[in-house]
């Protein structure tokens, strides 16, 4: 059985363990149900999110054109602290700038192997924990706007990083001695004085389970490298197939690649 279509994330939907959908072409995938059956992949083409042109992807789905100019693809997107859309200034296009940024945002700490502080738009919670492969996370602020979620994230990168260490949260490398509750209280005294109103510390902790084992090592699948690929689905973890042998195709990081799944 084949399907084709544009790789986008998968979607997935909060569950003991996670449950994860690809949809390729006119089909949904239930991706929980491919493990353990061995996948034959194939990188066929590309269409950018953006204008839907046969280009290159360049970053985020995009092409080099339209990352550039998209607002989709605006500094804002991995900088919120540039968000200017409050004082109703215009970086590529205001009226979805105001759409992306004049809503709540929750500031988090997550542990994928290390403690990180994020942002993202409140209505992605926990979507965006999943995402980047969590076990744990809590929410510790929730802003009227992107711009003082990005101000505090700011503030707090000065004791924590804002990255995931892929490898780390796929071997599964972690400390059974953390706890983010205790880093939450001491995150407040970093607040920015003017945003310390929005310190948070009574939302719970929330544990993920993932469809997934680790393998002894890892090693990531490039499609723009090695456009074919077979193997037996290990497991599914953020957005990552990881397979027997300790390759990890990341599903997010191709978006755009158009591909043909063969089971």
């Amino acid at each position: 059985m084949t399907f084709e279509g544009v790789l986008k994330k998968m979607s997935t939907h909060l569950e003991r363990p996670i449950q994860y959908y690809l949809r390729l072409g006119g089909d949904l995938i239930h991706c929980n149900a491919l493990i353990g059956r061995q996948i034959q992949i194939k990188h066929t083409g590309y269409q950018c999110l953006e204008c839907g042109n046969d280009e290159k992807i360049f970053r985020m789905g995009f092409c080099k054109n339209c990352f550039f100019s998209s607002p989709y693809a605006s500094g804002t997107i991995i900088r919120p602290e540039l968000s200017r859309a409050h004082l109703g200034q215009q970086e590529r296009n205001l009226e979805v700038e105001q759409q992306i940024q004049l809503v709540p945002h929750t500031v988090y700490l997550a542990y994928s192997g290390e403690v990180k502080v994020g942002v993202t738009r409140s209505a992605q919670i926990p979507t965006r924990w999943i995402d980047q492969g969590a076990t744990f996370a809590v929410a510790i602020a929730q802003t009227e706007n992107r711009y003082e979620a990005g101000m505090i994230e700011v503030a707090l990168k000065q004791k924590l990083s804002d990255r995931t260490n892929y490898k780390k949260m796929l071997l599964e490398e972690y400390e059974s001695s953390v706890d983010l509750e205790n880093f939450r209280t001491e995150s407040q005294h970093l607040f920015p004085e003017e945003f310390s109103r929005f310190f948070n510390n009574e939302q719970p902790v929330v544990s993920l389970d993932y469809p997934y084992t680790a393998p002894a090592r890892i090693h990531t699948l490039s499609l723009e490298k090695d456009a074919h690929y077979n193997g037996k689905l290990l497991g599914i973890k953020g957005q990552y197939f990881v397979f027997e042998d300790g390759t990890a195709l990341n599903i997010r990081g191709h978006e755009g690649f158009i591909v043909e799944f063969t089971l």
